[in-house]
């Protein structure tokens, strides 16, 4: 064995600072500053301590005390660390292992009660320290003096603190601390309570009068100024009370200045005033608490600089043997005094005097108070004009003994005058002596003494003069009896002697001085009773000499009164104030005492004594005898002792004899019962409580054998019957409690004696549960004694015994008091874990102490195996109890691992009965149960993880103790094999257990435990040919698991290695191996999940990866339960992140497994009992309220509707009616309340370092509102901190695929409605189309640009294809998540030609909007349309479209592509007819255009008619009529083109000319026009033609301003026209590998032709905002700048139209404003129908005004539907009927007819109340009628062949009727039926969930 030459305390100190060192450095990074500073201190501390004990030249008690410094601090830091309480034996760590378990306890037990119980100090102490007096006009010294009152006796309690101030009011001797510092010391508890108060009393130095005139007088007077008081329990908070200020009080008459404390405290407000000079005391005070030597270590500084002590009056609570005082305290109280003569009253001073018998004056040995040295002689204060002056002021004469003899003290009177000389006249004198001629002292109490009268010159240094003379009203001395004349005068003093020396007792002397009065012995000693104690103890020695002496003069007749004497003192000295002086006594017995014979007659009165017990009548004499016994047998034992060296040991025989007899009276006294009255009993029990004390003395005498044979006789007479007194029985026990801790006991044979006695004892209180922590107290002192490993013979037979008497009632106690409550209170609860933790300590000392042969008896003894499985089942409960984590405080991990120690040893002994007595025919289910259940909780307990212990601490336990998790884990494996056939009764209980002991990281029980599944799976299978049961269970608990943070990767995969290898060889590998994959696959997305929910925000990795977990249970493994569960942790999610719909959507899967139905449902998660309707009700209400505050109104309608249905059926009137008005609510905020259509963008995860949900998967996010790209992938960044973004979008290949890394691909893309219909109504508000616009989104777009072939370095577009991705999710957005899997992906490229012809139409449709928007003035100014307008035809002038027919419309491109001729016609007709409207729109800008602007408005009318000639037009009618309009073959640019009525640009005057330039407009709200001037302006910029047959009628548009054509083209590219000389450089020259140019973002672009110029979030909400005056215009905290629209002309060109559709992609900032009500009944705009002129016939109405009222029978044909159904108004072929709510975004021109309407190309029927028949061209299928809005919600669900049906709660019937406009947003869905086998589903049929809930 290796003993270390370092001291213990050193090497812990090294390996706990580095320890620390780590963890310090963690609190740093965790930001923990306070405690990282404060270790830093301590630390530092503990290092400088260190060096002090290695350098090793400290004294013993230095060394003592720096051990002790370091250990409280390194018990500090672990407590603050939270590590372990380390055991520690005079300052040295203990080992468990050297102690026994009990003895570790205590130790863990007194550190934890220190640590968590500070002892409440019983003395305190005050200390004060003066500052200064804060007055206005000072000018006078100042006598200050503290003292402490006690308002409730009225009295002082302290001394006094005197202080002197200088004029100033500072201290007058500043660098004197002890001058105005003081502690008042020994206050005890008692005095710490309100009604003590610190007064303080100033008294001035100076005039008679505060105002006198300096040269009045020249004498100075001790006047009163003021008093301040403070209640101590101000101070009880414990806080130093630095710079209090105290108010000065003064009284309103100076006759009651005595008690002007008293006034203030009682608050007489009547009797005082503060002082004139306002002032204010400045003090520091604290309270300091335990002993005063205490006080001096810890407050050092206090003590070294200087501080006056402040003793209390008196003796303190307890009096120190050999504390020296002699201290007589006067107190002036009042006086009496006659005029003499004068007028007025006098002013009288009365001065001191100590005169010795000598007749000198003792010089010094006056003190007015600590603070201020003794002086000879006292001058009172002085009270104006008062013959019965009250001073109470008091003085302390700390006289020395050796001169009070004799002395007297002398007072004299003077009358203070007040005239100019200011003269002191004596008038009189009083005295009184100290001592009596008997040497008595002066008693204690008032005396009025005589004031005898003298003149001023009368000379009293003679004291023989006046000494004769009485000095006491009523006292004469001597013989002087001669009567005093009667006088009024007098004097009054008080006076209380606090002497360790003199008496003022005459009893106390007449027992001192027996042998001069003989006679008074028997009186004396009968009044020693009477004496009080702190006389007796004074003279301790002498007055047990003088009881020992009188014994001996005469012990037949004093005998007996001796030992009553005798025993009143040693009872004297148990009282708390005097028990200091039982070390007194003691020494006198060892060192004084000469009684050599007094034994005899000590034993002969005591047994007298004892004798009587039984029969007297009144026990409390004898009580007291018996309380006494200690004492009296150690002066008889030290009397025999003396005897027997005196005499050589005679009479030996005689002595033994005497105390054997004594101890038989003892015995018999004993036991006896008491018979009714209850004093014997009492007196048993005064005698058992102090009968162990005797032991030590018999020791002394007697051998140990005869002692412990004495003692056993003894505690064997007590009657053993219960019934007896309570008291009693506990007295018992506590005698027996002393027995155990006494010296006898220690003696290994006579503990072999007393064992069976205590054993006993012990075993009936168990038994009744009485009594139990005394009785844990002993046993634990039982087996403190018996030390580990100790192999003695007398130590296993003690064992034996204890183990036969009190193994079984031990666990039964232990079972008996951990099974009840605990208390409420603190105290009690401490007490109750006190117990419970000693028995449990007991228990484990005694299982630590037993061999392999006390097991082996111990099991032997079991007559019948149902003893034996009580036993085994009662001993595996406690051990259950005792591995709980309450067991034992949290720190204590020292404790912990002994007692698992022990657990497991003792498992492995008892494992062995098991085997042999419980298996085959004998197999008892419930005794194996309770093995198992104890051997996963064992290896489950937090103390037993190593993994989480720092690596020095995980090393200290293996080397103890090895890894015991193991050792159980094989243990169980062992006993499961044993099992054989009964392991089926243990599948699948056992499968949660023995999963969670798998779960711990420790590789080699993984290893052992993890084929036990292999057994059950197989034994599972031969009963019943599967294993449903292990599955489902492991299933369920993994889950629980795992969400604790249990399993890792790791076990995934040793899980799925162990379990795969071996079922190798089974019949039933399939089906093992699908089981196994499917538990690993739960285990990927389990762990994937657990990691997830480690961050702190919720964020789209938490809601994605639940979203994987919940499909897994539903699809995968059908476990209903789990599956809503995740369901709301779903939803908990969203609420947390505030995603509404998505919540909504979340607990709609919940609601769709429920019905309308009456079932009942048990309680489950937070829903209550209750039927099926009732929670299905509920659930309807809460996803409507979430729908509503994620503005989805649409969506709750529909559930409002189905609730209401409900309500109807039942009559529930008035529930129907609120639920008719919610949606109403809802319908009216679809109307008035903006809503932000959101952005959506793809995610490509790509690298193996992705949670399994999101490895290698696309998906297309929706985004937050307002969130543009660069936030969106920003905050994906933030979310996935270790990703790389991808500068491209391609798509990656396999490298990136399998790279161990993590890269993210994040573009925006451009949701593609599925259904059009809504979209194409006209007349349907914006505030309805923009739901249609972004929901139920199961496609969705992105668009490349890329060169083919040669590029033109002249005209790019000759070359420019555009890549067309097409993305199809599983299931619509929004839905249950923010984002869903990308399932199918198709990539198809755009022709130059086909670009070309979309970007046209996207600019023509973003004019369109703009001039609409204008016209009915949604704009708040014209900035927008006057941009759009300068952008187009600046660019068209400067190259712009001019592009398109150099690269399109030449011979060559002709030629070489004849295929494209309808679209190279298509192009022109978009040309021309931009052109048409530009023309228009100059006219409406002319219009609105401001005065500033005028000049650019003429720039750009100049520069149309440069670009229309550039364009080669001239006359509109030609141009038209050579260019083709109609493409027969269904081109899929198709222009539907006809001629309407032709109307000015103010929308209202119809003008009947036939000029190709007269546009009609229709102003759905406004009735007014522009003047004919505008209308002339129009005609004569346009140049109107009236031969011209072509009238171009403007297409409804939205009223969304420039971001009207929301998501009709792709958000990244598809601006295409081409660009003017000064436009941005070529695409391969400045942004051919840029991050720019792979179209992440449609905003990061360069302006040029191909990326034309973003627009900002202001400018986009400007766009917005504009509308009608009376409505909000936009935000109001927009700047001018940012409500402008970005003004650079050069970067505009055709693809406008495109840049208007980046804005609009990048997400909507707010909804347009939703216009009010017209005030016309009805507006003259609603509807126009059209003059349409054709070859076929004219129309009769030619040139006639057309009627502008609405016809009921009028309707807009929505003419074809695109083949690309995205490019809402791509496809128009005239300017909009600028109505600023009927809106359109169809992919067709809505043409306006009338009776005699042009044929269109592809007209497509409407529903109308009049159905007008619509010829119908073959080119394009037509949409059917029965095509319907899709609902405003459902949950699509992708399949292989067939759409799955709306959910159960969302399902609408299909109504025969079509709604009426505005549409519902109830609606059926047969164009999903038909979408639906568009769509395939690549992936395998989701399992089916069942139809219904089981009970949940």
């Amino acid at each position: 064995m290796v003993i270390p030459t370092e001291d213990s305390v050193i090497t812990e100190m090294t390996s706990t600072l580095r320890d620390w060192g780590t963890m310090w450095k963690q609190l740093y990074v965790r930001n923990e500053g306070d405690l990282f500073h404060r270790l830093w201190h301590i630390m530092n501390e503990i290092l400088d301590l260190r060096r002090q004990v290695l350098v090793g030249h400290l004294t013993h008690d230095r060394m003592k005390d720096v051990k002790r410094h370091i250990t409280a601090r390194l018990d500090w830091g672990n407590e603050q660390l939270g590590l372990d309480l380390v055991p520690r034996k005079e300052y040295a760590m203990v080992d468990p292992e050297d102690i026994s378990i009990t003895e570790l306890y205590r130790l863990m037990e007194h550190r934890h009660r220190k640590k968590d119980t500070p002892v409440q100090a019983s003395s305190h102490h005050l200390f004060v320290q003066m500052k200064s007096l804060m007055c206005s006009n000072l000018g006078e010294e100042l006598e200050v003096i503290f003292s402490l009152f006690d308002s409730k006796e009225n009295r002082p309690i302290s001394e006094r603190f005197f202080l002197r101030l200088n004029r100033n009011g500072l201290p007058k001797a500043p660098d004197k601390p002890e001058r105005h510092c003081s502690l008042f010391v020994d206050l005890g508890s008692s005095e710490l309570r309100k009604d003590i108060y610190i007064t303080v009393h100033i008294i001035r130095i100076g005039r008679m009068g505060a105002g006198e005139k300096k040269n009045a007088c020249s004498v100075q007077y001790r006047r009163p100024f003021g008093c301040a008081v403070l209640s101590i329990a101000d101070l009880l908070t414990g806080e130093t009370k630095d710079d209090l200020i105290l108010k000065v009080y003064m009284c309103n008459t100076e006759s009651e200045w005595y008690q002007i404390h008293e006034n203030i405290i009682k608050k007489l407000n009547a009797r005082y005033n503060l002082t004139g000079s306002n002032a204010g005391l400045a003090v520091s005070l604290q309270l300091l608490h335990g002993d005063i030597e205490q006080i001096r270590r810890e407050y050092s500084s206090v003590f070294s600089h200087g501080v006056s002590i402040t003793r209390k009056l008196g003796f303190s609570n307890i009096i120190m043997p050999g504390e020296m005082r002699n201290d007589l305290y006067i107190t002036i109280e009042r006086g009496e005094f006659e005029k003499g003569g004068k007028s007025v009253a006098r002013n009288v001073e009365v001065t001191m005097f100590i005169v010795d018998s000598s007749g000198q004056t003792l010089k010094d040995f006056i003190s007015f108070g600590s603070g201020e040295p003794p002086a000879s002689e006292y001058h009172s204060f002085v009270l104006y004009h008062n013959n019965s002056p009250r001073w109470s002021e008091l003085l302390k004469l700390p006289i020395p003994v050796d001169k009070f003899r004799g002395a007297h003290i002398r007072f004299e009177f003077r009358h203070c005058s007040t005239k100019e000389k200011g003269e002191k006249k004596l008038f009189g004198f009083s005295f009184v002596p100290l001592m009596q001629e008997d040497g008595r002292t002066l008693p204690d109490g008032t005396h009025e003494l005589i004031v005898h009268k003298c003149e001023e010159n009368t000379n009293l240094q003679d004291t023989t003069r006046y000494l004769k003379l009485p000095f006491s009203k009523g006292i004469f001395l001597g013989n002087n009896n001669q009567a005093m004349k009667a006088t009024k005068e007098s004097f009054c003093i008080t006076s209380f002697l606090c002497s360790t020396k003199l008496t003022q007792n005459g009893d106390m002397l007449d027992l001192l001085k027996w042998r001069t009065h003989p006679d008074k012995i028997t009186g004396c000693l009968s009044k020693l009773k009477e004496i009080d104690g702190s006389e007796i103890v004074k003279f301790l020695q002498d007055t047990l000499d003088t009881l020992f002496g009188i014994l001996d003069e005469n012990s037949q007749k004093y005998g007996s009164k001796v030992f009553d004497s005798l025993v009143h003192i040693i009872n004297l000295l148990q009282d708390s104030k005097f028990h200091h002086f039982k070390p007194v006594m003691d020494t006198y017995i060892e060192s004084h005492f000469a009684g050599a014979l007094a034994y005899r007659d000590l034993i002969k009165v005591l047994k007298w004594y004892v004798d009587r017990i039984t029969e007297a009548e009144r026990q409390e004499h004898i009580q007291e005898v018996l309380k006494a016994q200690e004492y009296i047998f150690k002066y008889i034992v030290q009397s025999r002792r003396l005897f027997s060296l005196a005499t050589g040991g005679q009479n030996e025989e005689e002595f033994r004899c005497c105390i054997q007899e004594l101890l038989m009276s003892v015995r018999f006294f004993l036991s006896q019962e008491s018979k009714g009255s209850g004093a014997l009993s009492q007196s048993q029990a005064v005698f058992l409580s102090s009968f162990p004390a005797v032991y030590s003395e018999l020791l002394k005498l007697f051998d140990v054998r005869e002692v412990a044979n004495l003692v056993q006789d003894t505690l064997g007479s007590l009657p053993t019957i219960l019934h007896v007194d309570d008291s009693l029985q506990a007295i018992k026990l506590q005698c027996i409690g002393k027995t155990v801790e006494s010296q006898l006991y220690t003696n290994p044979d006579s503990r072999y004696i007393l064992l069976p006695v205590v054993l006993h004892h012990l075993h009936i209180h168990l038994q009744e549960q009485k009594d139990l922590i005394m009785c844990a107290r002993i046993l634990s002192n039982v087996f403190c004694l018996i030390k580990k490993n100790s192999s003695e013979k007398s130590v296993l037979e003690e064992i034996d015994v204890i183990v036969a008497s009190l193994l079984d009632i031990l666990l039964r106690t232990i079972l008996e008091i951990t099974s009840r409550p605990q208390p409420s209170s603190s105290a009690m609860r401490f007490q109750f874990q006190d117990v419970t933790g000693e028995f449990v300590a007991c228990l484990l000392s005694l299982l630590r102490q037993m061999t392999d042969r006390h097991y082996q008896q111990l099991l032997d003894s079991f007559s019948t195996k149902e003893e034996l499985r009580d036993f085994l089942l009662q001993i595996f409960t406690v051990f259950r109890i005792l591995i709980r984590p309450e067991m034992f405080p949290k720190d204590w991990t020292v404790m912990r691992l002994v007692a698992n120690n022990v657990i497991i040893t003792t498992v492995l002994y008892l494992s062995d009965a098991l085997r042999k007595n419980f298996l085959n025919e004998n197999f008892d289910y419930k005794i194996w149960d309770s093995y198992f259940y104890l051997a996963v909780i064992f290896i489950n307990q937090l103390c037993l993880q190593l993994e989480m212990f720092t690596p020095s601490k995980k090393k200290k336990v293996l080397e103890k103790y090895g890894d015991m998790r193991v050792t159980m884990g094989c243990e169980i494996f062992s006993m499961w094999q044993n099992l054989g056939e009964h392991k089926l009764h243990f599948i699948p209980a056992l499968i949660g257990p023995f999963l969670e002991v798998t779960l711990i990281p420790q590789p080699d029980l993984r290893n052992v435990m993890i084929p036990i599944f292999h057994d059950m799976m197989d034994w599972e299978q031969r009963r019943s040919g599967n294993f449903k049961q292990v599955e489902a269970k492991l299933i369920d608990k993994l889950d629980s698991l795992m969400s604790e943070g249990k399993g890792d990767e790791t076990y995934r995969e040793l899980f799925n290695s162990i379990l795969l290898k071996k079922i190798e060889r089974e019949t039933w590998r399939e089906s093992g191996v699908s089981l196994i994959a499917t538990v690993t696959r739960l285990m990927e997305r389990l762990l994937d999940y657990r990691d997830c929910m480690k961050m702190g925000e919720v964020d789209g990795k938490k809601i994605g990866c639940t979203v994987s977990l919940l499909n897994f249970y539903k699809t995968e493994l059908n476990k209903e339960e789990m599956y809503i569960r995740y369901i709301h942790k779903l939803y908990d999610l969203h609420l947390k992140a505030q995603n509404f719909t998505e919540a909504a959507y979340t607990l709609l899967l919940y609601d769709e497994l429920l019905e309308w139905s009456d079932r009942p449902l048990r309680e489950f998660l937070t829903y209550p009992m209750q039927t099926e309707w009732q929670r299905k009700e509920h659930l309807h209400l809460t996803i409507i309220q979430n729908f509503d505050r994620g503005k989805c109104w649409e969506n709750g309608i529909i559930l409002c509707r189905k609730i209401a249905e409900q309500y109807e059926s039942y009559y529930d009137y008035r529930n129907l009616s609120k639920m008719r008005m919610m949606e109403a609510s809802l319908y009216d905020k679809i109307m008035d309340q903006q809503r932000l259509e959101p952005e959506f963008f793809r995610v490509g995860f790509y690298g193996k370092k992705f949670p399994f949900f999101l490895r290698n998967k696309e998906f297309v996010c929706r985004g937050h509102d307002y969130e543009r790209l660069e936030a969106f992938q920003q905050r994906m960044l933030n979310e996935f901190p270790h990703a790389i973004a991808m500068q491209h979008a391609n798509q990656p290949d396999e490298t990136i695929f399998q790279a161990e890394a993590q890269y993210l691909q994040i573009y925006a893309v451009t949701p593609i409605p599925e259904s059009q219909e809504v979209l194409q109504r006209e007349g349907v508000p914006d505030n309805i189309k923009s739901f249609y616009k972004v929901n139920h989104i199961w496609k969705f777009r992105y668009d490349r640009p890329f060169h083919k072939g040669t590029k033109d370095k002249e005209n790019e577009f000759k070359s420019l294809w555009v890549e067309r991705t097409s993305l199809y999710l599983v299931q619509s957005l929004p839905g249950i998540s923010r984002w869903f899997e990308v399932e199918k992906r198709e990539v198809v490229e755009m022709s130059p030609l086909e670009n070309a012809i979309e970007v046209l139409e996207n600019k023509n449709q973003q004019l369109k909007t703009l001039i609409s928007q204008c016209q009915t003035r949604q704009m708040q100014n014209i900035n927008p349309l006057t941009m759009c307008l300068n952008g187009v035809i600046d660019a068209a002038v400067n190259g712009g479209v001019s592009r398109y027919q150099e690269a399109f419309f030449v011979k060559e491109y002709i030629l070489s592509h004849p295929e494209d001729g309808e679209k190279i016609a298509r192009l022109r007709e978009l040309m021309l007819e931009q052109a048409q409207i530009l023309e228009f729109g100059l006219a409406v800008h002319e219009k609105f255009v401001p005065q500033d602007m005028r000049p650019l408005h003429k720039k750009l009318v100049d520069q149309f008619f440069v670009m229309k000639s550039s364009l080669g037009i001239q006359e509109f009618s030609a141009c038209m009529q050579a260019s083709p309009v109609h493409f027969p073959n269904g081109s899929p640019r198709v222009c539907r083109n006809s001629a309407p009525a032709s109307v000015s640009p103010d929308g209202t005057r119809v003008i009947p000319r036939r000029s190709p330039l007269s546009y009609p407009a229709v102003n759905r709200y406004s009735s007014s026009s522009l003047s004919s001037q505008a209308s002339a302006e129009v005609s004569n910029i346009t140049g109107q033609s009236e031969s011209s047959d072509e009238v171009f009628n403007m297409q409804p548009s939205p009223s969304t301003s420039s971001l009207s054509s929301t998501h009709s083209a792709s958000p990244n590219v598809t601006s295409s026209a081409p660009s003017s000389a000064r436009a941005s450089p070529l695409l391969s020259d400045k942004h051919k590998h840029s991050r720019e140019n792979s179209c992440l973002s449609p905003r990061e672009r360069p302006c040029s032709a191909i990326y034309p110029t973003p627009v900002e979030p202001s400018q986009r909400m400007l766009f917005n905002h504009i509308g009608d005056g009376a409505l909000p215009r936009s935000d109001p905290n927009l700047s001018a700048p940012e409500k402008a629209v970005n003004p650079t002309p050069s970067s505009w060109s055709l693809d406008s139209g495109k840049e208007a559709k980046n804005m609009s992609d990048s997400g909507k900032l707010i909804s347009p404003p939703v216009p009010p009500r017209p005030t016309q009944t009805a507006s003259p705009a609603r509807h126009t129908t059209s003059v349409s002129p054709s070859p076929a016939g004219r129309s009769p109405l030619k040139g006639s005004v057309q009627s502008f009222t609405p016809s009921p029978v009028e309707y807009h044909s929505p003419g074809l539907i695109s083949n690309s159904p995205v490019l809402s108004g791509s496809y128009s072929s005239g300017i909009s009927s600028l109505s600023r709510c009927s809106t359109s975004e169809t992919s067709g021109f809505e043409n306006q007819v009338n009776e005699q309407s042009v044929p269109l190309p592809v007209p497509v029927p409407v529903p109308v109340p009049v159905p007008v028949p619509v010829p119908s061209y073959g080119g394009e299928e037509p949409v059917r009628k029965e095509s319907k809005t899709p609902p405003p919600y459902s949950v699509y669900e992708r399949t292989l062949r067939r759409p799955v049906p709306l959910p159960h709660s969302l399902s609408i019937p299909v109504t025969p009727e079509p709604p009426a406009l505005p549409p519902k947003p109830l609606a059926a869905r047969s164009s999903h039926l038909e979408n639906g086998a568009r769509r395939t589903d690549p992936g395998p049929r989701p399992r089916p969930l069942p139809r219904k809930v089981s009970q949940l």
